[in-house]
């Protein structure tokens, strides 16, 4: 696969595709995704550290921001709970393979002098209701936002522009305030980031991943808990928003050449596919049980997390 292909590859949006494919021609290229240590690290971030190790594979410089600050503006828990966490949320990240990158905690970055000046100044330029509507996505409670909620997208923006990255990576929901990064950097005399937004996907019982429903599967997570959860997962015969289709395409073809069904013979025998697009063609026209989608998946996730699973119990 040709490096543009990898890096855009199960991604809903590049800003742009010509700024990419000139930063792919430069050396030097650095890309940072942040992530707030509020809990466990779950399938949903691991879509966006798949795309960091597509983008180290073509030769980018990686950097994790662990958000300890962001989370803690908005309210996530106190300063120690959330620096407790994302060193927590670190050792999970090395075990997904995110090695030989740099780590950067936020609060060792953010209240420097310089920094703050920044901030202050980028503060200046965006209104409280960009502020406010760049946050709907992203933000606790909002529909009583408090004022530190309203600092949390400026420190965005200011991260960007002190971390020195070329290119920014998150879900989707992020979008709004890379777009503010890309409008207002610019005038502070730094390079506008190229943006790659990954998707949203659903949690097991079909609806929005979420912390608080418990309805997704931790990288930690043990191997019998993940069996019995992809046992109970929602599986539509539809392909649309079917949450275990999404977990075979954007984790499990990117870190397997193949993935085998196993079935009796009187169930038609074992079934191999080496893409997508030819898995989810064979379940759409039935030829593919759900419950054996579900068995399968499980045990090929199983698989994709142990060394996630051997990381956290040699670094405790």
């Amino acid at each position: 696969m040709d490096p543009y292909s990898l890096v855009t590859r199960n991604t809903v949006e590049v800003v742009t595709d010509e700024e990419l494919s000139a930063l792919l021609k430069k050396p030097g290229r650095k890309v940072y995704a942040g992530y707030e240590p509020s809990g466990e690290v779950h399938l949903g971030h691991l879509v966006t550290v798949n795309k960091l190790l597509d983008l180290k594979k073509v030769g980018f410089e990686i950097v994790v921001l662990l958000a300890d600050l962001h989370a803690f503006l908005n309210r996530k828990g106190t300063m120690e709970e959330v620096r407790t966490l994302a060193e927590y949320n670190r050792k999970c990240f090395e075990g997904l393979g995110l090695v030989d990158v740099t780590y950067v905690l936020g609060s060792d970055l953010q209240l420097s002098p310089e920094y703050e000046l920044l901030m202050l100044k980028i503060s200046q330029e965006v209104t409280l209701n960009r502020a406010t509507r760049s946050m709907d996505e992203v933000g606790r409670q909002m529909e009583h936002p408090t004022v530190s909620q309203m600092v949390y997208p400026i420190m965005q923006i200011t991260d960007i522009a002190t971390l020195g990255v070329d290119a920014a990576v998150g879900g989707i929901d992020q979008r709004k305030i890379h777009m503010l990064a890309r409008e207002y950097l610019p005038g502070h005399g730094y390079p506008t980031p190229v943006c790659l937004h990954t998707p949203i996907l659903n949690g097991l019982d079909g609806k929005k991943m979420s912390s608080s429903q418990k309805n997704y599967i931790s990288v930690a997570e043990d191997e019998e808990s993940i069996r019995k959860k992809m046992n109970k997962a929602y599986c539509p015969k539809e392909i649309e928003e079917n949450p275990v289709l999404q977990m075979l395409q954007y984790h499990l073809f990117p870190r397997f050449n193949e993935i085998t069904l196993h079935r009796p013979e009187k169930f038609g025998g074992d079934l191999t596919f080496t893409s997508y697009e030819a898995l989810s063609e064979a379940y759409g026209s039935g030829a593919i049980h759900p419950a054996d989608l579900k068995r399968a998946a499980g045990e090929y996730m199983i698989e994709l997390l142990r060394p996630v699973r051997e990381y956290l119990e040699s670094h405790p």
